[in-house]
């Protein structure tokens, strides 16, 4: 017979341990960039890096930031065509991957486009990503307006 399923509870954090609350903040100081390190994160929270490894496995936020890689970026293009066509291949070439693309019509020869980015792969930093954006010729600008 094998092993049976794990079952999986949704409790509130007040009944929690605080060695198992400790570890779920832990991760999601370092999901979310606040700390570089796990033995950041546990001495910034004043718990044992065995705690943390014993528990990381085994807890998990139901917001969980680290399968949330993705940045939106809002960019200026002129409208020129093949702009947005170096930019995805400018995309592809850093690692990155297009989950969705809005264009507004353009108005006065500019238009803006949106791109939600996948940044898993990314093999730059998002701010030598932006940088390489504003490289391509026809983009009068970009920005991040969204992470999640």
């Amino acid at each position: 017979m094998g092993k049976p399923d794990k079952k999986f509870y949704m409790v509130r954090e007040d009944i929690l341990p605080e060695s198992i609350l400790k570890t779920a903040l832990a991760k999601e100081m370092l999901a979310s960039g606040e700390v570089d390190s796990i033995m950041a994160a546990v001495d910034r929270l004043e718990m044992s890096r065995s705690t943390f490894y014993k528990y990381k496995d085994g807890i998990y936020s139901f917001f969980n930031a680290e399968n949330l890689n993705i940045i939106n970026v809002s960019m200026m293009l002129k409208n020129t065509p093949g702009v947005l066509s170096s930019i995805l291949n400018r995309v592809a070439q850093l690692g990155a991957n297009v989950l969705t693309i809005n264009q507004n019509l353009p108005i006065h020869g500019a238009a803006y486009v949106t791109i939600s980015l996948s940044v898993e792969e990314l093999n730059v930093s998002v701010d030598d990503m932006l940088r390489e954006f504003k490289k391509v010729d026809g983009v009068l600008g970009a920005e991040i307006v969204g992470k999640s």
